[in-house]
């Protein structure tokens, strides 16, 4: 009798009991904690949490009653945790290929500025801006142009850099990896070499990492960072700025053991360094006039 009594975790009754329990305030922080646990047993979570009355509005709620908390930073870790436990769920349906758009087109991802702009390294704080950052990267990784339009309109590239430069090796990475997929995109890459200041607060905040991974190897977050440069090297005024702005440690060998057992690593980074060399790009001007011409 007792083992029939024990609840299936992966019974949809009891998720959407859980999701329920989102809209009582006695019994909603152990369901946001529950969810967040079990949003990888049910494919389709991202359409209960979506379609069920209130329950987008219960997690925006839980954002929202933080941001006092942040500035002057009071945030506790318990706070931080729960609020993450909500935006855990917000990138499930960031993820959901039916619940993308209507996530756009209701702007959620402009609750997350607020954390995004902190620059505390207290836990709280970092965790907060991870997991933050982990919801935007559930959007972009859909290579939707619709998705990078609306970074570009909300000013989301700023923020990406501000945490590139400030945050854990994770949050880098995943800040990156964001203005890698911005950068790829035809509408992204005009932007980020459209003008000589946004070219180069992109070009310092990825020259920050590279210093960063000098004495803080990463494969993967030095691989994110060459391809950034790669395609920023497509345009031709970004080539020709490149020309000068390259970090010297991508060129001197600094990461040469870091890359050692990663042939695609190694590849990115000769490409990026032949290129350079050749000193051409099809259709660039001179490096003077390509920076010149710059509005």
């Amino acid at each position: 009798m007792l083992t029939s009594e024990v609840p299936n975790p992966r019974d949809p009754e009891l998720v959407e009991r859980l999701i329920l329990d989102l809209l009582d305030p006695q019994l909603k922080g152990h369901a946001l904690s529950e969810l967040r646990k079990k949003r990888e047993m049910f494919q389709n979570l991202a359409l209960l949490l979506w379609n069920s009355f209130g329950t987008v509005a219960s997690l925006l709620q839980e954002i929202v009653v933080v941001y006092p908390a942040l500035s002057p930073p009071t945030l506790s870790l318990g706070a931080s945790n729960r609020v993450c436990n909500a935006l855990a769920l917000l990138q499930c349906i960031a993820s959901h290929p039916e619940t993308r758009t209507h996530f756009l087109q209701a702007r959620i991802p402009l609750y997350l500025c607020a954390f995004l702009e902190t620059d505390n390294k207290a836990k709280q704080f970092e965790y907060l801006r991870l997991t933050s950052l982990g919801v935007i990267g559930a959007l972009v990784k859909a290579d939707d142009p619709k998705v990078i339009n609306f970074l570009l309109e909300n000013e989301f590239v700023p923020l990406c850099l501000h945490n590139m430069t400030i945050g854990s090796e994770l949050s880098k990475t995943v800040a990156t990896f964001i203005t890698e997929k911005v950068v790829v995109d035809d509408a992204g890459l005009a932007y980020v070499c459209a003008n000589a200041d946004r070219f180069y607060a992109v070009g310092a905040a990825l020259a920050t990492v590279v210093t960063s991974l000098v004495d803080q190897p990463s494969k993967r977050l030095l691989k994110h960072v060459l391809r950034c440069y790669l395609r920023m090297s497509e345009n031709p005024r970004g080539f020709a700025a490149l020309q000068t702005c390259l970090p010297p440690k991508l060129k001197d060998g600094a990461f040469n053991s870091c890359l050692r057992d990663d042939p695609s690593g190694r590849h990115l980074l000769q490409q990026l360094l032949v290129k350079m060399t050749n000193g051409k790009k099809g259709g660039a001007a001179g490096n003077s006039a390509g920076r010149m011409s710059w509005g």
